[in-house]
């Protein structure tokens, strides 16, 4: 595993500036999430550390070491499952490795171990159609893990779920995470998704992004449905939410 510094990061597109002085940490084996106002820049982050764009000024560094010196260790998992409607699902989750230059026969010998620990066992041969949402972001989720690259970077992976499969996967991913221990980058809209999933939340400020808060989720683990009962769970929502309210006004 890997930890992230991200110093004084700053970018612009024909001068406008979307990314200013933004600085924020990512410790090995910790689940970190951001929150923001939409079009803060959140997703400009995530390009900027895949490589997909390249940083006006500023710094990313992986254990101490230039992102430049240690290119591809982002796992990025989008928004959509962006599932491949005519490949079956073990040919769905083994996708980032063939394209990474792994033989298909080698992809799935990787793959298959983890299916039924991302509940996908004896629906590797089925295709995309015919699965659930929360079965297809899991099959995301899993094509993403099984690249093992240093850091997972989930932007909003559970988004566009219902609110009772979006609960069911929070609680699914807390449970993995715990049994995995990936560094993780999560962005998201949902306060009480960063809080229940989270060892620290970062809010961004409005365009241009930079960090306004910074709050250590000090939770017990393994979290539950009654966790966000809990006055500590309670206090930090307040917290964020306040944050966030301020800083769209």
């Amino acid at each position: 595993m890997t930890s992230v510094e991200i110093r004084g990061l700053n970018r612009s597109f024909d001068g406008v500036p979307v990314l200013k002085d933004l600085s924020l940490d990512v410790p090995e084996g910790e689940f970190v999430s951001i929150l923001g106002p939409s079009g803060s820049g959140k997703s400009t982050m995530f390009s900027v550390l895949t490589g997909a764009l390249a940083p006006s000024s500023g710094q990313v560094l992986l254990d101490g070491r230039p992102l430049a010196e240690r290119p591809g260790r982002f796992a990025y998992m989008p928004q959509r499952d962006a599932l491949l409607p005519w490949r079956r699902i073990i040919d769905n989750a083994t996708l980032g490795l063939e394209i990474a230059g792994v033989r298909r026969a080698e992809a799935r010998r990787r793959v298959e171990p983890l299916l039924e620990t991302f509940g996908l066992a004896g629906y590797e041969r089925s295709y995309p159609a015919r699965l659930s949402g929360g079965m297809r972001q899991r099959a995301a989720l899993l094509r993403t893990v099984v690249q093992e690259r240093d850091v997972l970077l989930l932007d909003e992976p559970f988004g566009a779920l219902d609110a009772l499969t979006r609960t069911r996967m929070q609680q699914w991913v807390e449970g993995v995470w715990e049994r995995y221990r990936w560094t993780v980058l999560l962005i998201t809209h949902d306060v009480r998704e960063a809080i229940f999933l989270s060892d620290r939340v970062y809010v961004f400020s409005p365009r241009p992004a930079t960090v306004v808060k910074e709050v250590l989720v000090d939770l017990p683990r393994p979290r539950t449905l009654e966790t966000v009962t809990d006055p500590k769970f309670v206090e930090i929502e307040a917290e964020l939410l306040g944050t966030l309210l301020e800083e769209r006004l």
